[in-house]
């Protein structure tokens, strides 16, 4: 067996598809985010604007996060050097794990490296340990989601993306004292839709079944004090498990769930992938719980997002600039050609300095290659204006290949396709 031969096999063929992924060396600046710095591939430093970081508020450029991390890393150190069960349970992990319960008002919660392995942990342990449990899944869920059900064994059925009638018809064909979990995010990553949790909710409680929202793009950022769409509607005693990161909108780095008391002993109990994992670094912890507690205490940086969100699709929809039209602060352009999707993500950093990672499989089925628009709190009217810009010149100025990528695609087409 020729192994590196196999490997390279698979890669070429991943180059020739165009959805073979290449690192950007960002060299990204606390003090002059979104501007970030970087050395092309003449070997000369350039500068650009960062619009696909989900660094939404800016909390991680945040002077007291970044104080708050420095004090307590010079005071703990820099890592925990254990798994929870092992000395790795500090008193910043319990102050953070008891500030997110409260934030989402749970009896409970419990931390993780990372939303992803929160995801796979926390559904593969119900999976195995809930005889016949059944997982109902959107099928637009996470890999992560779709990861932890899968390695759980147990049955699975998959309903069409926010499709009630379908979650219902699905709910009616499994006994009603049968285990069953409806799985589905609140918000959805790569196409901005929201999920209608209310119904939802009524539907689980119809047909018993428990419920699990990944809100990873929605903390931070929705409700009152920021805690995200559940608080916003008003559920947060209605939906039984949470699953949240704290590395996008909080600005640090982490995920965790959030439940009842029972529940969370469970997973903690069972879950070998928090046993059998070094905990996060209490500085970590420190920062995250400095960082939830400013989000909480002012809601300006939030209302300055969703502006900024807002005016970025005004500015689009002035200059006929196609983009998914949806509830939520994800902006899309649809591309549906990886390559044609690199080429143009290439040009904008090249020629006009502006970042924008196109999505590529696997991350988005095939056909489904775009370029998502990130707007964070501290982009100003003049980096909107000038991203606007560069889309106008590079889709319909004098360059006729990127004009042909458009040449078919009209606002109504990525509404309808959205």
């Amino acid at each position: 067996m020729n192994y590196n031969g196999l490997f390279t096999h698979k890669l070429d063929a991943l180059k020739e598809q165009g959805s073979y992924r290449h690192f950007l060396e960002v060299n990204k600046s606390a003090q002059h985010f979104p501007n970030f710095y970087y050395t092309n591939e003449e070997g000369v430093k350039r500068s650009a604007i960062n619009w696909c970081s989900n660094d939404y508020l800016c909390m991680s450029t945040h002077e007291d996060v970044i104080a708050k991390l420095s004090f307590v890393s010079h005071r703990s150190g820099t890592g925990s050097s254990g798994t929870r069960n092992i000395s790795g349970t500090t008193i910043y992990h319990r102050e953070l794990e008891n500030t997110l319960s409260n934030w989402h008002k749970k009896e409970a919660a419990l931390l993780f490296n990372g939303a992803y392995q929160a995801n796979t942990t926390t559904l593969k342990t119900l999976g195995k340990h809930i005889d016949n449990l059944v997982f109902i899944s959107d099928e637009c869920n996470h890999a992560s989601i779709i990861e932890g059900i899968k390695s759980s064994g147990n049955e699975k059925r998959i309903f069409k993306h926010n499709d009630l009638i379908h979650l219902e018809e699905i709910l009616q064909g499994i006994n009603i004292d049968q285990p069953k979990i409806i799985v589905f995010e609140s918000v959805y990553s790569m196409m901005g839709t929201i999920a209608p949790i209310k119904k939802i909710v009524a539907l689980a409680k119809k047909y018993n079944a428990l419920t699990y929202v990944d809100e990873v793009h929605a903390v931070g950022l929705y409700g009152n004090s920021g805690a995200g769409i559940v608080e916003q509607e008003h559920l947060e005693q209605e939906i039984d498990i949470v699953n949240g990161t704290l590395s996008k909108a909080i600005g640090v780095f982490g995920g965790y769930i959030a439940a009842s008391n029972i529940l969370i002993d469970f997973i903690r109990s069972f879950g070998t992938g928090f046993i059998f994992t070094t905990s996060l670094p209490p500085a970590v912890c420190a920062a995250a719980t400095k960082s939830i507690q400013l989000i909480q205490r002012d809601d300006s940086l939030r209302k300055k997002f969703h502006e900024n969100v807002l005016l970025l699709r005004k500015r689009m929809e002035e200059n006929a600039l196609p983009f998914s039209v949806n509830d939520s602060h994800i902006t899309r352009i649809h591309i549906g050609n990886a390559t044609q999707c690199k080429q143009l993500a290439d040009d904008l950093l090249k020629i006009q300095g502006v970042y924008l990672q196109p999505i590529n499989f696997p991350t988005v089925p095939i056909g489904n290659e775009c370029l998502r628009i990130i707007v964070t709190s501290r982009h100003e009217p003049k980096h909107i204006n000038h991203l606007v810009f560069s889309l106008k010149k590079l889709i319909y100025g004098d360059d006729t290949h990127n004009r042909e990528i458009f040449s078919a695609l009209s606002v109504a087409d990525v509404e309808n396709e959205a």
